[in-house]
């Protein structure tokens, strides 16, 4: 028994210094990719004449922004207990994501005006070749980096490292409508209309997904409860835990990526102190190793009444 509380202890963290690295390397990688279309897109814009470019390069600064968001918050977010944190740091992730989400309906608010404000001011460029190479390059780099870092935000279960990849993929977009609105142009100059309208659609998505995080973000901020699925497995799980009559009073809520859970269970009267905790260890260790995200659950035994 003191054996297998050792190895409980210490798989969690073990785990947790995985993941963080893990989520440091994909979001580092990110903020490279950032940095070179950053440059790109803006020496292109400028030189071929395009302000969508220069307007997307822009853009991809922010996800710069986003980036170094994003690693404050796995950095200290992922950190275990201390004497000031007792269930742990990971509402700072939580906090993290609900900036990256603010930032992008910011974005999203700002490619809509702009477009909006190109189309009203009749404004005309003749972009070059190289302009829509620049495009070319931002929408596949991107999308990379976007399908990578989803992968990994899902593997390791941040909402940080997730909403990251969702502000990759807006970028992605926006060079998407830069690249048909510059495209229009270079092949008829009476066709730049399309750049803006390309512009606001692809910021309707942006508009999109920023309120989602930022919402998914606030929930976990009031401790809302994971979905009624996830709770119902809660209680199959323990309750077909040998010894366990019934299970009430569950209570749920996410710390970051963490679910931490807190239930009563019906058991037998006549059994011993001893017999009682190790129910209550058992349905502890198989919540935790069996509930993806549950890693503290607190059981309280209650006694069956007649």
């Amino acid at each position: 028994m003191r054996e297998l509380k050792r190895e409980l202890a210490t798989n969690p963290e073990r785990d947790r210094r995985e993941e963080l690295r893990s989520g440091m390397k994909v979001t580092w990688w990110g903020m490279a990719v950032n940095i070179m279309l950053t440059v790109l897109k803006f020496g292109a814009g400028v030189w071929g004449n395009s302000q969508a470019l220069v307007a997307d390069a822009v853009h991809s600064l922010s996800d710069l922004f986003s980036d170094i968001v994003v690693i404050f918050g796995l950095r200290w977010g992922r950190k275990g207990e201390d004497a000031d944190h007792h269930y742990g740091h990971g509402r700072i992730e939580t906090l993290s994501a609900l900036i990256v989400g603010i930032i992008l309906i910011a974005v999203g608010i700002g490619i809509i005006y702009s477009a909006i404000l190109t189309i009203y001011k009749h404004e005309s460029s003749a972009p070059g070749e190289f302009v829509l190479a620049a495009a070319f390059i931002s929408v596949v780099a991107k999308e990379v980096i976007y399908r990578y870092t989803l992968a990994v935000g899902r593997r390791i279960r941040s909402l940080a490292i997730v909403a990251n990849a969702w502000h990759h993929r807006s970028d992605a977009l926006s060079s998407v409508a830069v690249l048909i609105g510059v495209g229009a142009a270079y092949v008829n100059p009476a066709w730049q209309i399309a750049d803006s309208i390309a512009a606001i659609v692809v910021s309707a998505f942006i508009l999109k997904v920023g309120l989602s995080l930022t919402w998914g973000s606030l929930r976990e901020v009031i401790d809302t409860a994971p979905d009624q699925k996830v709770l119902h497995e809660i209680v199959i799980k323990a309750i077909d835990i040998e010894g366990v009559e019934n299970v009430h009073d569950l209570r749920a809520r996410y710390s970051g990526s963490e679910i931490f859970v807190e239930l009563h269970i019906i058991v037998d009267p006549d059994l011993t102190v001893r017999e009682g905790h190790e129910i209550a260890t058992a349905v502890e260790t198989r919540l935790c190793d069996e509930m993806p995200g549950v890693t503290r659950v607190i059981v309280h035994v209650d006694p069956e009444m007649d």
